[in-house]
């Protein structure tokens, strides 16, 4: 695919007189142990296609990066008066209908439509823009966003604040998306920060009590046949998939994400087939805003999730007539035991995923979620025609989103070889039909 950049600018904060940068001095806010674990992760990247025939794009985004003070125990997202966003301007004359649609599209081909994000050993970029123009197509926003910084929850919300902001031409946020950085709402009364910076520098295997690089883990390389590929489940395929295990075991948590997740799961492991005996593990993380005491705002700034997982469990669970409710067990359990689990175990748990990670054939995680509403995002023109999270392609992740033109159905992003793509849908709709 070819793409023209045709301007790069740096876009600035603006300043009022209630900003926190309305003076000389810089705007600093540590990092906590929710957002530590993330620090060496590669970048969340989507990418946002709006349809139309002429357009002239507006930005306001998100500016600061990560840094780490040698005299300080832990690293801080640093915000000054002169801090930008890199925003790429660029024009393509590929086929817009193929890039936002659902169907298998070249991974090479999104990853164009995707800024860089900056990481230097002491500096990480927080955010960056890249704005793709498709002359009488529509266009493209596509996001990069440092992890240690920005949740999805906290992600989305910005995305669509800045659409609401653009839309009505407002000069301030509306109370309701006006985001709260206050970090003594976040207690760690054990020192799990410090368990965190010891955990990061263990899987970097950095030994030293220096201040960690920021430069991310090695990017995974990836061949010319992985594609990407989006498979829904309507309102009624997923209450019909909910029947068939309430018949079975009827005081199950049958939330969409569950029965979607394990459904997809069930696919992935029969398309991949092999030894039955194989180990397979599944991971999700959940939202702690409302979990913690006391409760954190809902348009809190930063990282609150917390993973729980299933691992080692051989691929025969799922690949016989009862994988299906096998998965739906095992996800109802987990999801019913997050307001049960204590949050001095996060630690822990991170490292037990790692772990399993490193030899497992096959790790499943899920990226967003049907309840961050991305196809809130107005900027003016009209809600987005798609929403892809990229970035599922550095590991075996799934991404989840809610259904564009239906409540109740689900986007679920793949990205894989496509011969076993071919695979999964192929086994995906069969299920369906049966």
């Amino acid at each position: 695919m070819t793409l023209h950049i045709t301007e790069t600018l740096r876009v600035t904060p603006a300043a009022d007189s209630d900003s926190v940068l309305n003076s000389a001095n810089s705007f600093s806010l540590p990092l906590t142990f929710f957002d530590l674990p993330w620090l060496l992760f590669h970048p969340v990247k989507r990418v946002f296609f709006y349809k139309l025939k002429d357009s002239t794009p507006a930005t306001s985004p998100l500016t600061g990066h990560i840094t780490w003070n040698i005299n300080e125990p832990k690293p801080s997202i640093v915000v000054g008066p002169n801090d930008d966003v890199l925003v790429t301007i660029a024009e393509s004359e590929a086929d817009f209908s193929n890039l936002s649609g659902y169907g298998q599209r070249h991974l090479s081909e999104l990853h164009a439509l995707l800024p860089k994000l900056p990481v230097t050993n002491d500096s990480a970029t927080a955010f960056s823009v890249q704005i793709t123009l498709f002359p009488n197509q529509g266009f493209s926003i596509g996001v990069a966003a440092h992890h240690a910084v920005l949740d999805g929850k906290t992600s989305s919300t910005f995305i669509k604040t800045w659409a609401h902001v653009c839309k009505q031409q407002l000069e301030n946020i509306p109370e309701n998306l006006v985001p709260s950085f206050d970090r003594s709402l976040i207690k760690d009364p054990t020192g799990l920060d410090d368990k965190m910076i010891d955990m990061v520098r263990s899987l970097k295997q950095d030994k030293t009590k220096v201040v960690l690089s920021l430069t991310p883990f090695p990017a995974k390389e990836l061949g010319d046949d992985v594609v990407l590929e989006t498979l829904v489940l309507s309102k009624d395929d997923v209450e019909r998939l909910k029947e068939r295990v309430k018949n079975v075991s009827p005081s199950l948590h049958l939330s969409t994400f569950v029965i979607a997740y394990a459904y997809t799961w069930t696919c992935y492991v029969k398309a991949r087939g092999g030894d039955v005996d194989r180990s397979v593990s599944l991971l999700f993380v959940g939202d702690f805003r409302k979990r913690l005491e006391p409760k954190l705002p809902a348009t809190y700034f930063g990282n609150c999730m917390f993973p729980v997982g299933c691992y080692n469990r051989k691929a025969a669970e799922f690949m016989d007539e009862k994988g299906f409710v096998t998965a739906v067990e095992i996800l109802s359990d987990l999801v019913k035991g997050l307001t049960s689990r204590k949050i001095e175990t996060i630690a822990d748990s991170f490292v037990e995923g790692f772990d399993y990670q490193s030899w497992s054939t096959q790790f499943g995680t899920i990226a967003g979620s049907t309840r961050l509403g991305v196809y809130e995002a107005d900027f003016g023109w009209g809600r987005p025609v798609k929403v892809d999270i990229v970035s599922i392609d550095q590991g075996e992740a799934i991404s989840m989103a809610e259904r564009r033109d239906e409540t109740g159905g689900v986007e679920i992003g793949m990205c894989l070889k496509k011969s076993e793509m071919d695979m999964v849908v192929s086994y995906f709709n069969i299920s369906l039909q049966n």
